[in-house]
């Protein structure tokens, strides 16, 4: 349903463009990850970060307890990084509902071929981010296949990032 999609798409741009990440999300999180882990959460843009606890915060409220899954929960996009821009993220979304004429129209405009790629790429290079900061090869794993789950716990992660 185009009206659904639509909804989702600006709940989340708002949700992106007003983060918030109170002192106590931040000192919960000092209280399960590890030190390497926390740098690479502290490293994300804002909106990121938001997006990952409240990626957290789904899978919480599902169940889940796995450490490794919650932990590939909140740093899944960290491979965005700081390049990818707000404008990227709306061609981004556009050309997947849309098709990719949408992204091949703006590449070739200034910033957008690198942040395209970086929108592109990010499952790999979060995943190596995470090896980098001592992940668990299961966590790793999770978040390198976050498009395309290969297991129960993958597809819980891809629904509650596309629910948030």
């Amino acid at each position: 349903m185009a009206t659904g999609w639509w909804a989702a798409r600006i709940r989340r741009t708002w949700r992106y463009l007003r983060p918030k990440v109170s002192a106590a999300d931040r000192a919960e999180l000092a209280g399960w990850l590890t030190p390497g882990q926390l740098s690479l959460y502290d490293a994300q843009p804002a909106g990121d970060k938001r997006h990952g606890l409240d990626v957290v915060a789904s899978l919480r409220s599902a169940g889940t307890v796995d450490p490794d899954l919650l932990v590939s929960g909140l740093l899944h996009d960290c491979g965005k990084g700081r390049h990818v821009r707000f404008p990227h993220r709306v061609v981004w979304s556009l050309g997947l509902r849309y098709g990719a004429w949408i992204t091949r129209f703006f590449r070739p405009w200034p910033t957008f071929g690198t942040g395209l790629a970086g929108l592109r790429d990010h499952a790999t290079r979060s995943a190596e981010l995470a090896a980098e900061a001592g992940c668990s090869r299961r966590t790793v794993e999770l978040i390198r296949n976050q498009e395309a789950p290969t297991d129960d716990a993958g597809r819980l992660l891809l629904a509650a990032d596309e629910a948030n």
